[in-house]
């Protein structure tokens, strides 16, 4: 019978524990858990007190329900109301005011600034009647003073922290909201980008076939061949003006450059301190235009990107037919020193170029290492 080694399946133990610790110490559950464990640990060290403050409870009994009054925590963000009743109930049963810090925050913090004034308000004034209420253990003397020095400020900085985590909520969402709407716009900007091309390098082409049947269908006028060049030349016409019908130019623009334009496009990044190794195969001029589109966007791209985040390191571009496909390779150092200001970027450029690659069936990836930073796209080359 074989038995595994011990040490091997020990590693194994670990490292899926360590897997299970990542997953479970960034969800919201394992916060709320550590929350209620935290409250209640400050709420244990007035055990002793609570029991001789309050003859009804002993000290189990104290607990438990301090354990119990925790527990609201555990549903804090759907509940955050039964967390903030229960630490009322606390206030004017065992003179207890740690619950409610984390009640007003929570309520602060998942319910929004209303909520947590009303809620603090609510807290000062139901305070406020206990502190008067005869048989509080402070003297009648302290209890205005307790009140002032105490109460309010345990509520107001518990209300007014979840109130700012509330709004920093909101300013991260709409962040991450507004970076993906920037990148929704760049691929459906990159969608029509493409779409306009196909529109003008096929319109083209169906113009010139529609002009050629037509001259074809002349000199065949007295043949028997006449009428198929006529209707090869209406075929043409009919199929360019759907091509035009889906796809509608709006607005006037420049035709997007082919591969020639990649020596101008070097130049002016060398130009801006960037300077550009360019290589390239002989077939790439043999491209469709299309193709030879993608290539100028691409390299486009990644020349910015390089400027933005490696200024004034060489770029390496080589392009390069290999068979039936067609590969892209931008490479460039990284600074050893983090720029101190971060270059401005909406960071969508990377989506409208993988746009541009995955709409002509290829495929684009971004590696980025200690010491370099490489963009590799393929295309088919037909």
């Amino acid at each position: 019978m074989h038995v595994e080694p011990v040490a091997p399946v020990f590693h194994r133990c670990v490292a899926a524990g360590r897997r299970l610790a990542d997953t479970w110490a960034g969800s919201p559950r394992a916060v709320d858990v550590l929350t209620a464990l935290g409250c209640l640990g400050l709420m244990a060290l007035d055990l002793p007190g609570l029991a001789a403050a309050d003859n009804s409870l002993s000290g189990a009994a104290a607990a438990a329900a301090l354990a119990l009054g925790c527990a609201t925590l555990l549903v804090r963000r759907r509940l955050p109301w039964l967390s903030y009743l229960t630490a009322l109930l606390f206030i004017g049963w065992l003179h207890e005011l740690t619950l409610i810090q984390f009640a007003l925050y929570s309520v602060g913090r998942f319910r929004g600034r209303l909520a947590g004034i009303l809620a603090t308000l609510g807290y000062l004034a139901f305070a406020l009647v206990m502190f008067w209420v005869p048989g509080w253990p402070e003297p009648a003397g302290q209890r205005l003073s307790g009140f002032l020095g105490i109460v309010v400020p345990i509520g107001a900085l518990a209300s007014a922290v979840g109130i700012a985590a509330y709004r920093h909520d909101l300013v991260r969402e709409l962040a991450a909201r507004r970076a993906e709407s920037a990148v929704f716009q760049a691929v459906q900007q990159e969608r029509t980008s493409v779409a306009r091309d196909v529109h003008d390098f096929v319109g083209r082409e169906l113009t010139l076939l529609t002009v050629r049947s037509e001259v074809l269908s002349v000199r065949a006028r007295e043949t028997a061949h006449a009428k198929d060049f006529e209707e090869l030349a209406d075929t043409a016409r009919r199929a360019h003006l759907v091509l035009n019908e889906i796809i509608v130019q709006r607005g006037e623009r420049a035709s997007t450059p082919g591969v020639d334009g990649l020596a101008a496009l070097a130049q002016e990044s060398g130009r801006a301190g960037s300077p550009v190794r360019l290589s390239m195969d002989e077939g790439v001029h043999g491209l469709s235009p299309l193709r030879q589109a993608a290539v100028y966007r691409v390299v486009q791209e990644c020349l910015t990107n390089a400027a933005k985040h490696a200024h004034g390191e060489t770029i390496d571009v080589s392009i390069a037919v290999d068979g039936p496909r067609l590969r892209i390779a931008v490479s460039n150092a990284l600074p050893a020193r983090t720029p101190g200001r971060a270059p401005v970027s909406a960071g969508s450029g990377t989506a409208s170029m993988s746009e541009r690659v995955r709409s002509l069936g290829g495929t684009l990836t971004a590696t980025r290492t200690d010491a370099a930073y490489e963009v590799v796209a393929t295309l088919p080359r037909g």
